[in-house]
């Protein structure tokens, strides 16, 4: 009886997976379906983190109303607070200070001054800074007193007292004329005094400078080693003084808007080094405030008509006396969104570059760097006058009516945004808009430079130079190993160069930045002759080879040509490299700048010609290194992609009369490109995400050039060299993760473009 045609056939035993493997594959793939969901969860999770730390960057001030204090003050002429905006103090002209007791309800206590007998004070400013009162009096003198904090906690209750310090008062210009404006600045070895004297009807400005010296035992006895009368350098009428924090300097404001800054050497000379008037379009050029932003360098003034900028201290250019001179000279670098009227009110940030102003219900706060408004409201009471305290947490408002208002604020990063990260940005103290990062330094009133753009710009430097060198070393040695050499020369030689990519990139950043950039600091010249002499003679010695009989080159196995030309190789790079002295004494002889001695230096030449500088460290470095680094992995991706295409393929086309060259060129190439396209987008991300080499071998300065001659800083870099010391969750440490993400989202969109175009290659050069 035969079986019948449907009934399947039993599958023999031996076929059969046993309990133990099935239940162990179920397992696996168990496993392996929840390891994927696992990475794909680790990676939102990592976006999720840094998405985090990025948001806040871009947010701006909170400001919500706390509490109020009816206070009844309606005349204060000054209102100052501590750092924890708790016992604020008002100054109301006279010989009397109230402080008010925030934490007890604002409970007013009224302390008298010790002020000098038989006057009183008729002019008065605020050094927030020191909480500092200086005044001017009746009958011509100066002093100041200081309003000191404490802080004590006790059961975790802050109990904040207040203690005032009179000063001296000394006499300045003329004895008996009333005071309308003072200044005072305190350098702590230098000092500047300076008022504004109402004599018979008109104003006069007078000025002393005083010096302390001092030693190993601390300040000595001061001095007063200059007086000075202005009045006669000032055409219209002063009303405004602003005396630098330094000492060195006064600012002098007259009724028609012009400023005037003088500056007072060793306190003995004084000079009118610029006059400028900020409005002069207006048809009211008058100021209603002038005063400093954080460091003292850059000085805001708000017109008449509500029109406000930010004009700063920067080297300029000028001629006297027939010489050209490089003078520190204030500039308009800054120009804010124009207010509705003339500012009442203006309080500087102790902190950063932001300021508090405003006029009548508005009040606006604005950061000096990035010209941005951080908030802005207006307000359902007008305002007297407005202070911050030093910690920038709160703002108190002191309204007409003399009502206290208190706000609490949240802005941690003033100093981040669109424009701060990618905009070309006027920083105090340089001499037009760049791009600049400079995250930290060394003084309190540092302004921080947070541009994105040169670490981009250095990226793509590093990374372009490294893939000029690497890119046809890379490609030909695969086409060379793929095509021509012959099997066992390949099983040496494809392995060897697989070998090169694990060498830690720490070890070839050391031997760049310790051995080869010194080796061709002054042997440029050479190092382009070889450069250029070497593929030139491999191009010409393959010409030659090309000419020599067919009976010679028959006797050469195919694949074996390279031996002939090894020899020759080495001698054409040698001469080349030896020849490299005689061209730099013959076209790189520049004068020296000290004798004027001409001499041959291409290191000289450079700078002197193109105007760009030269470092030992530079891209040249960075790209022979970085360079080798990524050929062994273009390399090697590249070669087995041209290694995968059929060999019925090249078999056709030698057998249809293409020579070697031809079959590589038309048939082999074409059909591996998508293969050889991957390789080099592998090779970027390589390159554009390499920290150490860049580290250790550009100097990592963060430039805006292509010159190959000058180093860099690459996003990566920057973030291993100061993530380390940034602190956590501040405007330095989340701007880092942002410039992680920029880099993160910079090589996506290249991949993504490069999967695009290696997917209309691989449908383009498919064999099926």
């Amino acid at each position: 009886m035969t079986d019948q045609p449907n009934t399947p056939r039993p599958v023999p035993e031996r076929f059969l997976a046993s309990k133990a493997t099935l239940r162990l594959d179920r397992f696996m793939t168990v496993v392996i379906r929840f390891g994927g969901i696992g990475i794909i969860i680790a990676v939102i999770g990592i976006f999720v983190f840094i998405l985090a730390e990025i948001l806040p960057l871009f947010g701006g001030a909170t400001v919500n109303h706390g509490e109020d204090y009816p206070l009844n003050i309606t005349d204060a002429a000054i209102m100052g607070v501590d750092e924890w905006a708790q016992k604020p103090f008002f100054f109301q002209g006279g010989a009397k200070l109230s402080l008010a007791d925030l934490s007890n309800g604002g409970k007013i206590e009224n302390i008298t001054l010790n002020l000098p007998q038989d006057t009183t004070p008729s002019a008065w400013k605020l050094d927030s800074k020191s909480n500092r009162v200086v005044l001017g009096t009746a009958d011509g003198r100066i002093g100041s007193f200081k309003v000191e904090y404490k802080s004590e906690s006790n059961d975790d209750k802050q109990t904040v007292t207040a203690n005032v310090k009179m000063e001296n008062f000394v006499p300045i210009g003329i004895a008996g004329k009333p005071i309308t404006a003072v200044g005072y600045g305190d350098g702590g070895g230098a000092k500047v005094i300076a008022a504004i004297q109402d004599v018979d009807g008109k104003p006069q400005v007078h000025v002393q400078c005083v010096r302390e010296k001092r030693g190993l035992m601390g300040a000595g006895k001061p001095e007063v080693v200059g007086k000075f009368d202005l009045t006669s350098d000032i055409e219209g009428k002063p009303v405004r003084l602003l005396a630098s924090s330094v000492g060195d300097s006064i600012l002098i404001a007259d009724d028609k808007g012009v400023i005037y800054n003088f500056f007072f050497t060793n306190g003995t000379t004084n000079e009118l080094r610029q006059k400028f008037q900020p409005f002069a379009k207006d048809s009211n050029p008058t100021l209603s405030t002038m005063d400093y932003v954080f460091g003292d360098v850059s000085v805001v003034v708000t017109g008449a008509e509500g029109h406000q900028e930010v004009w700063s201290l920067y080297n300029q250019s000028i001629e006297r006396e027939g010489k050209r001179l490089d003078v520190r000279l204030y500039g308009k670098i800054k120009e804010f969104p124009k207010l509705e009227n003339a500012a009442t009110f203006f309080a500087a940030n102790l902190r950063n570059k932001t300021f508090l102003t405003g006029h009548g219900h508005y009040a606006s706060l604005r950061y000096t760097t990035t010209e941005d408004i951080r908030w802005h409201d207006t307000l359902p009471f007008e305002i007297q006058h407005g202070v911050m305290d030093a910690k920038a947490e709160h703002l108190l408002l002191l309204d007409k009516k003399g009502s206290l208002h208190r706000f609490e604020t949240h802005d941690p990063h003033p100093e981040a945004g669109w424009r701060a990260f990618f905009g070309k940005n006027w920083y105090e103290g340089a001499s037009q808009p760049a791009y600049t990062w400079q995250a930290t330094g060394g003084t309190d009133d540092f302004e921080p430079k947070l541009s994105l753009t040169p670490l981009i710009i250095g990226s793509l430097k590093g990374t372009l130079y490294a893939l000029l060198f690497a890119l046809p070393i890379a490609l030909l040695a695969a086409i060379y190993t793929s095509c021509f050499l012959p099997p066992q020369i390949k099983t040496i030689v494809k392995p060897a160069m697989e070998i090169m990519a694990s060498l830690p990139s720490v070890v070839l950043g050391f031997l760049a930045g310790l051995w080869l950039a010194p080796l061709i600091e002054d042997k440029v010249p050479s190092l382009i002759l070889t450069i250029v002499a070497v593929p030139t003679g491999i191009m010409l010695l393959g010409l030659g080879y090309t000419k020599l009989p067919n009976t010679f080159r028959a006797r050469v196995p195919a694949g074996n040509e390279y031996l002939i030309l090894v020899v020759p190789l080495f001698i054409i790079a040698w001469i080349a490299w030896s020849l490299g002295p005689w061209v730099e004494s013959w076209a790189f002889v520049v004068k020296e700048p000290t004798t004027g001695k001409a001499i041959a230096d291409f290191r000289l030449w450079w700078p002197q010609v193109t105007g760009a500088s030269f470092d030992q460290r530079n891209s040249l470095v960075v790209g022979f290194m970085m360079g080798f680094a990524v050929i062994p992995i273009i390399y090697t991706i590249t070669e087995d992609a041209l290694s995968n295409v059929p060999s019925q393929i090249k078999a056709a086309s030698l057998a249809l009369g293409a020579t070697r060259w031809q079959m590589v060129r038309s048939v082999v190439i074409p059909v591996a490109s998508a293969g050889i396209f991957s390789a080099l987008m592998i090779g970027f991300g390589r390159a554009v995400g390499e920290t150490m080499i860049v580290v250790m071998a550009t100097g990592n300065t963060p430039v805006m050039d292509l010159n190959i001659f000058s180093g860099m800083r690459t996003l990566a870099a920057n973030i291993a060299v100061e993530l380390p010391e940034a602190a956590v969750h501040s405007t330095h440490y989340r701007t880092l993760f942002f410039g992680a993400a920029v880099l993160f989202l910079l090589t996506f969109l290249l991949n993504t473009v490069a999967e695009l175009l290696r997917h209309r290659l691989r449908e383009k050069f498919k064999i099926v």
